[in-house]
């Protein structure tokens, strides 16, 4: 028998079923062990948002809105196309130097799913099978049962920049486009994003790679004691916050959390106002201090007795200026009225050693 034809299945076999090795999650070894996240998740078919915030464990597809930039009136019925990124907001937990989301999503298990379809297909390649196999304690890899509900260990990190806030985002690569691409698009360096990663050699990217990628977070007046310390806005992105009562914003041309009262819905909301300085302002509001600053009434979070906080500080207009920087008044409150490598390609290997010592 003539082994080669049997030798060039296994190889292509082993080559289709290999996948990058990746440890679960991404590193994490800051001070801080729980955070805001996201993932860049992209459906492989015409997927709604109600249907992607199911997936994702989310309460609505309103929680889709801010971090996408979409408009506030747009339906849970809104389809987003097959390859369109969508970034999903999760809770992220750091421990032993490696970060993942919080013990959600949870994926029931459904007839005909393996473990790899679950991994590549529902979740769009975000993580490996073997990280679902390593967090749910799964003996057998091939042995799931119908109904069964897995842990979905998305990868995420809490670490925080050097020069300025950011929010991690996991992006998967896609095909045909290389570090200095992703870098441009996601307004970062090379540099950062092989430090990151741990990446060497920049030829070596893959299409399927997940990458850990440094989203720059607009900076706020938001104390540590607040329910909301851990709120991240990327560039281009707003959010709700203190039970709705609050809407932030965050843009590049100040990189300043610009938030104001929330005036849409059915709220019942209190008066949130800044004193001091011999003026009262409402949260948003500005006044005019020179020709390169001005007073700004901005939100400080909100606490469990439910107070909303805002403290009034000066920020810089001009380019070159210094950076904000707080009044020097105390903050005021108003009471609120309302991967792992797959194991196929070793086998494959065992396989082929066989076959060459048989036909030795």
């Amino acid at each position: 028998m003539n082994p080669t034809p049997f030798l060039l299945f296994l190889l292509l076999l082993g080559t289709s079923t290999v996948s990058s090795v990746t440890a679960l999650g991404f590193k994490c070894s800051g001070t801080a062990t729980k955070c805001q996240a996201l993932v860049g998740y992209t459906p492989k078919n015409a997927s709604a948002l109600s249907a992607i915030a199911s997936l994702f464990g989310l309460k609505s597809h309103s929680s889709l809105l801010g971090p996408n930039n979409l408009p506030l009136n747009t339906s849970k019925h809104h389809k987003i196309t097959p390859g369109q990124a969508v970034r999903v907001p999760i809770s992220c937990s750091c421990g032993n130097g490696r970060g993942y989301s919080d013990r959600s999503p949870v994926y029931v298990v459904k007839p005909l799913d393996f473990l790899d379809h679950i991994a590549r297909d529902v979740f769009s390649e975000l993580l490996n099978y073997s990280s679902i196999v390593t967090v749910n304690s799964i003996p057998n890899p091939n042995l799931i049962q119908v109904g069964q509900k897995l842990w979905i260990p998305l990868p995420c990190s809490c670490d925080q920049g050097e020069s300025f806030p950011i929010e991690h985002y996991a992006h998967v690569v896609a095909k045909g486009t290389d570090l200095t691409g992703i870098a441009a698009q996601f307004r970062t360096t090379q540099e950062k994003l092989m430090a990151l990663n741990d990446i060497t050699d920049a030829t070596t990217l893959q299409a399927g790679q997940v990458l850990d990628v440094p989203l720059r977070v607009c900076s706020s007046a938001i104390q540590n004691t607040s329910l909301d310390s851990s709120l991240a806005v990327a560039n281009g992105s707003y959010a709700f916050t203190a039970k709705n009562c609050v809407l932030c914003k965050c843009s590049s041309a100040s990189w300043q959390l610009d938030c104001e009262p929330n005036t849409l819905g059915n709220l019942t909301c209190p008066s949130m106002e800044c004193s001091g300085t011999g003026m009262t302002m409402t949260l948003g509001n500005r006044s005019t201090v020179s020709s390169c600053q001005e007073m700004v009434c901005s939100y400080a979070g909100y606490t469990n007795n439910n107070t909303i906080l805002t403290t009034m500080i000066t920020q810089s207009t001009c380019p070159g200026s210094p950076a904000s920087s707080p009044s020097g008044s105390s903050p005021a409150s108003a009471v609120m009225g309302v991967q792992g490598a797959r194991w196929a390609w070793p086998l494959m290997l065992g396989l082929l050693a066989s076959v060459l010592l048989i036909h030795a």
